[in-house]
């Protein structure tokens, strides 16, 4: 089954406001559409005379050594998809050596997380990714808790001053979680009655010593994500960060920003290799993960493919696409004279309008 059937077999199965919710952006959701026709815009050149019968396709991650260069990138509420939810995500990242981003507003705690995917493998590398909380102790008290779960990184979100506004999901109503869902990591902290939910609330006025902050009161590698501009990946390699990930939210906060994959080589070429860069949005094909690589990106994560993967079917879905995207990319790696992710060059990416 191809990743466009597993998408209308999950759209099929969805209610239809929780497939809007997934499948929807901000504004006009013109960002949507353009992260996957960005890549449309690249070609790739490839060497000839120069591959090998196996290629090595494994990258090292903070805290996540020889892992898939397909990841899971954070998304929500996976229980409204299918009723295993971030459990199943889990373990079939870890059975397809995949890191997965596990968030905040995941219907599953942390540590429930982590110990669905240690029943796929013995040290799966799993991430949390937080929004920095107005209120610093809960800030920390996610830290601990995602530490608690033994997660081998944090992955803090910063393109999200306040909420975007997804056409969608105000035309439909869906402006809360149904009765029995909830954003269990947000339970239990501090200032909330026991028991207690924690509202996820965004905020301008978060800085970079905010950030900086976060990466002090851990011993874990700290990413950033949602960088667009090249001054800012320099600025959060300046404050602690163990990793970039050029994003802009999936299209699902500002309906006015380039696709990522168009800011990726400025950001690449602004952190210089001193950590790595990695890239989510609009990746859908083998060719996608390698223009990718070529242009500066370490890895590249998945988001609402894995949601439809898991929506059609279950753990086996979400394995089906990591899967398929990997080995589809190895194809690829071959067929460009590749051995290993580092043979793919800027120099074997063009773009069809002639302009680079």
């Amino acid at each position: 089954m191809t990743l466009r059937e597993l998408h209308d077999k999950a759209r099929q199965s969805l209610d239809p406001a929780h497939y809007d919710y997934v499948a929807g952006g901000a504004g006009e959701e013109r960002v949507v559409a353009a992260n996957e026709a960005a890549f449309d815009r690249y070609a790739l050149l490839p060497r000839v005379l120069s591959g090998a019968e196996r290629r090595d396709t494994a990258v090292d991650l903070p805290g996540a050594p020889r892992a898939s260069p397909v990841f899971v990138a954070p998304t929500a509420f996976h229980r409204l998809l299918h009723p295993d939810g971030e459990r199943a995500t889990a373990r079939a990242a870890a059975a397809e050596g995949a890191v997965l981003v596990t968030g905040t507003a995941a219907t599953t705690a942390v540590a429930e997380v982590v110990a669905a995917a240690r029943e796929a493998a013995p040290d799966p590398a799993v991430w949390f990714q937080l929004y920095p909380h107005p209120r610093p102790e809960v800030t920390e008290a996610l830290v601990r808790r995602a530490e608690g779960a033994r997660c081998t990184a944090l992955v803090v979100t910063v393109d999200s001053p306040v909420f975007g506004r997804h056409t969608r999901d105000l035309r439909n109503g869906f402006t809360d979680l149904p009765p029995g869902y909830a954003a269990e990591n947000m339970r239990d902290l501090p200032g909330a009655p026991p028991g207690g939910l924690t509202d996820i609330p965004m905020s301008p006025a978060v800085t970079w010593r905010d950030f900086a902050g976060i990466t002090r009161m851990t011993s874990l590698p700290v990413l950033v994500k949602g960088v667009l501009h090249p001054a800012d990946a320099r600025l959060a390699v300046e404050h602690g960060a163990a990793g970039v990930l050029v994003s802009n939210h999936g299209g699902r906060q500002c309906d006015a920003v380039p696709a990522a994959v168009d800011c990726l080589p400025a950001v690449a070429g602004a952190v210089a290799d001193r950590v790595p860069v990695l890239l989510d949005g609009g990746v859908r094909r083998g060719g996608d993960i390698a223009v990718a690589l070529a242009l500066g990106a370490r890895a590249v994560g998945v988001g609402r493919p894995v949601a439809w993967g898991l929506a059609a079917e279950g753990e086996a879905g979400v394995r089906r696409v990591l899967a398929t995207l990997r080995d589809a990319y190895d194809h690829t790696l071959a067929l460009c004279g590749g051995r290993r992710n580092a043979d793919l060059t800027t120099d074997m990416v063009v773009r069809k309008d002639g302009t680079w």
